[in-house]
């Protein structure tokens, strides 16, 4: 407390500034305080090679290499592949022999992925993956301005790295979105994949087919045959052509000895070699001038950058979704990072898909059903990405993206890039805060549809549609029901007898559904009406929908069409509760 005869004048005493910070070159490890780094993967975060190698603590990565202290090379690779491997194995979502489609995009994040995944199928890796791989690429050159020269440099440039992975590729370019069927925006049954034990039965049986043969079963198990539990043939092969244990199987293959030379020089080639009687090469036909043009013409009509973004997001997952189904793929992977993931979850926040987060960032994605999306780079950082392609030289293509060289304030995208990548700079812990953040988020239904049957989907983005139109305080509650209480328009008096969709005036997606004279309800409203909140946000961007895929306005018809239908038919209809009532009297 203060006293009456207290002296204040005397000075405070003179503390000493910081030190400044020392050079990059001459911190120490973080964790033995002795070392010099060689790695620094967080701002503080440096470790020197034997420090970062301990810092992983798999059994597996603790053994001292050949002079005691592991390489740096070998210290950082393990970390990386251990993050890789390790979010794999914590969902168990992937069973033995299933088939993945890797979305590759040509850039740091998905080829990094495709290289985890190809060390990973290799016979040297420690714990091998099991599930048989296809890469898909989605040309979007067309969206993005570029021309057919450059598109096709880009394609050459992308087959070339395809073909030296060696696994089945799919090339397809955006403007297929035309020739979609309107399935695609179909949410199909998902089979129940089982729980952990059902996982560990079939990794079992997966190992035992594979490694633990029958005696009698022996004479089966001849050069080039496969098991029919894996379609790829990846263990298989790899294995028959390693091991040729008796006399006759190596005379069996002295027609493949040169083949077997080039294997045991090139890794790489031996996975190319045993994915070669499966690996199915697909390269869509170029798209017409017809084609193209209407997909320039539908990303010329929308005004804000942010909208088409969100429309080119939109189309691309559903030409990656047919590709899936068309070719058998349950699952596909994305090569969302770390801090695109962060960088999302504040956009989709900003953009009114608050609802939809943990579908959108989240390690699974069940919104398709009977396609799950999975995002096995969620846990590494673009830092730790950049570091891995330029120390290990994995191979991208740059391919300009419709925002390049756009503005910072050019759309909510590009505004929320640079500010999490700006924050991040001064504040290390941004970009992990709002991830973690993120895997809070649990995926649950609305209390009013806990136990009951799947409500509709948004058109678009094929989430729940979040929809209470009793809710009128929010602004989504007040436009569903504005939507709803819309009267149609009546007819002209002097006109009764006007047909429906006469010549001249249908469409293309056909009549307006024969439920009257045309006009008689705005189409617009009919497609705005099953969206989500975030779709219909985007959806104001676009004046006209008749630039839109054929698909979309298709399977928008026949929504409301199935929904006419039920409204007319459920008077008719027989309740469970007015049966008991029935059969009590």
């Amino acid at each position: 407390m203060c006293q009456v005869g207290e002296d204040y004048g005397a000075p405070a005493p003179e503390v000493p500034p910081p030190p400044p910070p020392r050079a990059g070159r001459e911190l120490k490890c973080v964790k033995c305080s002795e070392g010099l780094p060689v790695v620094v993967i967080r701002a503080g975060d440096a470790f020197c090679s034997w420090a970062f190698l301990s810092a992983c603590q798999c059994r597996w990565h603790q053994a001292p290499g050949p002079s005691g202290i592991g390489s740096y090379w070998d210290c950082f690779k393990a970390f990386y592949v251990h993050k890789f491997r390790a979010v794999l194995g914590k969902n168990r979502l992937i069973f033995p022999g299933e088939k993945v489609l890797l979305a590759w995009s040509g850039g740091p994040s998905s080829s990094s992925m495709i290289w985890q995944v190809l060390e990973g199928l290799s016979r040297d890796s420690a714990k091998r993956l099991r599930f048989v791989p296809g890469v898909v690429y989605v040309d979007e050159g067309a969206a993005c301005g570029q021309s057919p020269e450059d598109r096709a440099k880009t394609l050459a440039e992308m087959k070339l790295i395809l073909q030296t992975v060696g696994f089945p590729w799919h090339i397809v370019a955006l403007e297929e979105v035309f020739g979609l069927p309107p399935s695609v925006l179909r949410h199909l049954a998902q089979e129940p994949s089982g729980t952990k034990g059902a996982y560990k039965a079939a990794v079992d049986s997966f190992l035992q087919q594979q490694h633990a043969p029958a005696p009698g079963e022996e004479q089966l198990s001849q050069p080039g045959s496969q098991d029919p539990q894996s379609p790829a043939g990846l263990p298989t092969a790899a294995q028959t052509e390693a091991q040729a244990p008796t006399a006759a199987q190596t005379e069996a293959q002295a027609p493949t000895a040169a083949q077997t030379k080039a294997q045991a020089q090139a890794p790489t080639a031996a996975q190319t070699e045993a994915q070669a009687p499966t690996a199915a090469q697909t390269e869509a036909q170029a798209p017409t001038a017809a084609q193209t043009e209407a997909l320039s013409r539908l990303f010329d009509s929308v005004k804000t950058l942010t909208a088409k973004e969100e429309l080119l997001q939109t189309l691309r997952t559903h030409l990656i979704l047919h590709v899936a189904r068309t070719h058998g793929y349950s699952k596909v992977m994305t090569g969302d990072s770390c801090t695109r993931l962060a960088i999302k979850l504040m956009t989709s926040l900003a953009l009114g898909r608050g609802a939809f987060l943990a579908w959108d960032t989240g390690f699974s994605d069940e919104r398709h059903g009977d396609v799950v999306v999975v995002r096995p780079m969620r846990d590494h950082t673009l830092k730790e990405v950049a570091f891995y392609n330029r120390l290990f030289a994995v191979p991208s293509v740059f391919t300009p993206a419709i925002d390049t060289k756009a503005p910072e304030k050019a759309s909510v995208h590009r505004l929320m890039e640079a500010f999490m990548l700006r924050l991040q700079a001064q504040f290390p812990a941004t970009v992990s805060t709002v991830y973690r953040t993120s895997e809070k988020l649990v995926k649950a239904p609305r209390d009013g549809n806990a136990g009951g049957p799947p409500g509709p989907r948004c058109l678009l983005c094929m989430c729940a549609l979040d929809i209470d139109t009793a809710d009128s305080a929010t602004a989504f509650g007040a436009q569903t029901s504005h939507l709803s209480q819309m009267q149609p328009p009546t007819p002209p008096a002097e006109a009764p007898t006007t047909p429906c969709c006469s010549a001249g005036v249908g469409r293309a997606q056909g009549c307006c559904r024969g439920a009257g004279p045309c006009g008689r309800e705005d189409p617009r409203a009919s497609v705005i009406e099953q969206l989500c909140y975030g779709c219909r946000v985007n959806m104001k961007d676009l004046p006209s929908l008749d630039p839109l895929p054929p698909y979309i306005l298709t399977e928008a018809q026949l929504r409301s069409q199935r929904a006419s239908v039920l409204q007319e038919i459920q008077e008719y209809l027989i309740d469970s509760d007015d049966e008991a009532q029935t059969g009590g009297s």
